[in-house]
């Protein structure tokens, strides 16, 4: 995979990410029934109202927009920062992955596909970091 394709991707990947986040978010702010309330075991209100889903009197979910709009800056720009960053918010996102299974025992859908789409982007931005700088141009 060329270097401009594996660019195109992992900005695919983090506008994804973007919009995931944002849904997280809108549901943060929804005081109404949640669109995404499954069952008993998938409940983005449950997650997105918890206490876990504030740090520091911010929204998780709009931290999570942040870092996806900051990852999109640094792609092309400064590869090793752009991996090192994507792999800080898959630790990030692990740790409230960790407090949906064993904390909530609630899955959030949106959680768990921004936790996936992270995933994909560390290991992308880690594919692209390791190219020759000749290749990054």
């Amino acid at each position: 995979m060329g270097l401009k394709v594996l660019h195109a991707v992992i900005i695919a990947c983090c506008l994804a990410g973007v919009l995931v986040a944002a849904l997280a978010y809108g549901e943060h702010l929804n005081t109404g029934t949640s669109p995404c309330q499954i069952n008993a075991t998938w409940d983005c209100g449950i997650v997105n109202h918890s206490p876990f889903a504030v740090l520091h009197g911010i929204p998780v979910a709009l931290i999570g927009v942040l870092g996806y709009v900051l990852l999109i800056a640094l792609v092309g720009r400064a590869p090793w920062f752009l991996f090192w960053l994507a792999l800080a918010g898959f630790a990030f996102s692990l740790r409230f992955t960790y407090v949906e299974w064993r904390v909530l025992q609630v899955w959030c859908l949106y959680c768990v596909s921004s936790q996936a789409i992270i995933t994909a982007v560390a290991a992308l931005s880690f594919f692209a970091a390791r190219q020759p700088a000749r290749a990054r141009g």
